[in-house]
């Protein structure tokens, strides 16, 4: 599948879509101790688990399929779901079109594997499980003689402080939050505007080692990237504060329409609910 201009690359696909780097994260996060001899194919599909950025990276190795994707917002419960959408076209891509249709002999596939690497500022546990069986309507196990259907999704806390053993398993995942975290230092907790802090950012990588060949090589790309990154990023908060918004102004409204009807003063419905006395006014008019 050709490249899709729309969706553009994140730092995080930009570094690790590179089969050393793959194997070196793959290592650590499994285990497991794949040389330079072991082959890694890429094999990322367009536009399908996110919209507008490409984090996700899918991958073979060692006869497994692995889906990564960098999740730096609130965590999506849907994640199962996605992963599952995504396994069948990533098959397809693999197999062909024919190749399923030959009955003469069992076709081998890779195995799967979805990890989601979680880098958002919530607080979250080292890992966790995610099920796609959680969204089934249906409740418990269905009969064995039915068959079945499970897809788990395993997500890793890759924060500075979430994961020190993974980190240290692996220097690049490791200088790859480093990165992040300064990034994210300077601008919030510095007060540089996101340019600044981005550009600050890749110069103490490359004078302190962090990355700093990938910075050296893709400096200025890296920048472009961040800041569309974190705009998107402090967008969704401020959308998030919006939905939040509304739902506490429509539970005001409720309130004070219920206070209404019990015939309550305005001064009393306003401490309530903190609406003001022009809104309080336009629900007794239409009440």
């Amino acid at each position: 599948m050709g490249a899709n201009r729309k969706y553009k690359d994140t730092l995080f696909s930009k570094l690790f879509n590179d089969p050393s780097r793959l194997r070196e994260l793959y290592n650590a996060l499994a285990d497991t101790e794949y040389g330079e001899d072991t082959p890694v194919e890429i094999n990322t599909l367009e536009d399908v688990l996110f919209n507008d950025l490409k984090n996700d990276i899918s991958f073979t190795i060692g006869g497994k399929f692995v889906v990564l994707v960098e999740h730096e917002s609130s965590l999506n419960k849907n994640m199962p779901l996605r992963f599952f959408l995504y396994m069948a076209r990533v098959y397809e891509k693999i197999i062909g079109d024919r190749a399923m249709y030959h009955h003469d002999k069992l076709l081998k596939i890779p195995t799967p594997e979805f990890i989601v690497l979680y880098n958002g500022l919530m607080s979250f546990p080292p890992e966790k499980t995610l099920r796609l069986s959680d969204a089934y309507l249906a409740e418990g196990k269905p009969p064995e003689k039915f068959g079945g259907l499970e897809l788990t999704v395993r997500v890793v806390n890759i924060n500075p402080n979430g994961n020190a053993e993974l980190l240290r398993k692996s220097e690049t995942l490791n200088g790859y939050t480093a990165f992040v975290e300064r990034v994210r230092h300077n601008n919030r907790s510095l007060g540089m505007e996101l340019r600044d802090a981005i550009s600050e950012a890749v110069k103490w990588g490359v004078e302190e080692g962090v990355l700093s060949a990938f910075l050296e090589r893709h400096g200025s790309e890296v920048q472009n990237m961040l800041f569309t990154e974190f705009n998107i990023d402090i967008a969704k908060e401020v959308w998030q504060e919006e939905a939040r918004e509304d739902a506490r102004n429509e539970r005001a409204v409720e309130i004070a329409r219920v206070m209404l009807a019990d015939k309550e003063s305005i001064e009393k419905i306003i401490r309530y609910t903190s609406l003001t006395r022009e809104e309080v006014e336009r629900l007794r008019a239409t009440n």
